[in-house]
């Protein structure tokens, strides 16, 4: 069922505690935390305690949550004490998304060229 933990989402189990991350920041609706495979100096993940697929999903079924993300990737960069910045959303696997879980990537701390993910 949407918005429902999936057993088998590798950032259900983030949320639930069940595997470690390195986390940043945390609020009631929302977890960040840093890439495992950072693109750049600072690479970090928001992601939604709720499971929806993709960020549509989750802007359809809960666009207060969705706003939520990108509210906490903004207040993430500020923390990290990046001013430009990248929020990037992949929706679907033909454009790079790897986890089917709603998330927004934040990419900064150095330039980053045209066309980089």
């Amino acid at each position: 069922m949407a918005g429902e933990p999936q057993h088998d989402c590798l950032f259900c189990k983030i949320v639930a505690g069940e595997i470690p991350a390195t986390v940043v920041r945390k609020t009631a609706d929302t977890i960040a935390f840093r890439d495992i495979h950072p693109q750049a100096p600072t690479h970090v993940l928001v992601i939604p305690h709720v499971h929806y697929p993709n960020a549509a999903a989750l802007a359809a079924a809960e666009p207060a949550i969705a706003a939520e993300l990108l509210t906490e990737a903004a207040e993430v960069a500020r923390e990290e004490g990046i001013e430009d910045y990248r929020m990037i959303f992949n929706t679907g696997a033909g454009a790079g998304q790897t986890i089917f879980h709603a998330h927004v990537h934040i990419l900064g701390g150095k330039p980053l060229r045209e066309g980089m993910v």
